[in-house]
């Protein structure tokens, strides 16, 4: 009987680890690709099967804590850029299951937005944001760090 519920308890553990790791829910360290600098913490979540993600923490010392997106076209324009959602509308591709894709992206320093694809790699310790304009070809990737 306790090996049963051990060997459950083990289960459960792996499963959720397997979870976490195959999805880009969870809070990520941005890495500009140009500098190489750490930016931000940002909080990806599932809402009805769609991806959301809010700035939560500003790291680039650089940055004021008080900015906001000036550069934005959109609602978010003049919004402050902390707690301010980048990733909105991405869903788990229906061809590559370890993918999200459909929505987009802002990156708030420029204010264009930019289709987005996640990719959990490194055993889900990473995660791959893609943003492009038009095909995937044509963009570029950052690699973000999994805090949680």
């Amino acid at each position: 009987m306790l090996r049963t519920l051990i060997a459950l308890a083990l289960a459960s553990t792996t499963g959720l680890a397997w979870s976490q790791a195959s999805t880009p829910v969870g809070l990520w360290k941005t890495i500009d690709d140009a500098t190489k600098r750490e930016k931000s913490l940002v909080r990806i979540v599932e809402a009805g099967g769609v991806l959301i993600g809010k700035i939560e923490k500003l790291i680039d010392p650089t940055e004021k804590s008080d900015a906001v997106c000036d550069k934005c076209t959109d609602e978010r324009k003049d919004k402050p850029v902390l707690g301010l959602t980048i990733i909105r509308g991405v869903k788990a591709a229906s061809e590559d299951h370890e993918s999200w894709e459909g929505g987009d992206i802002l990156d708030p320093g420029n204010g264009k937005v930019y289709k987005l694809r996640l990719k959990p790699v490194q055993g889900g310790k990473a995660l791959d944001v893609r943003g492009y304009i038009g095909m995937p070809l044509l963009g570029r990737t950052q690699t973000w760090i999994r805090v949680e």
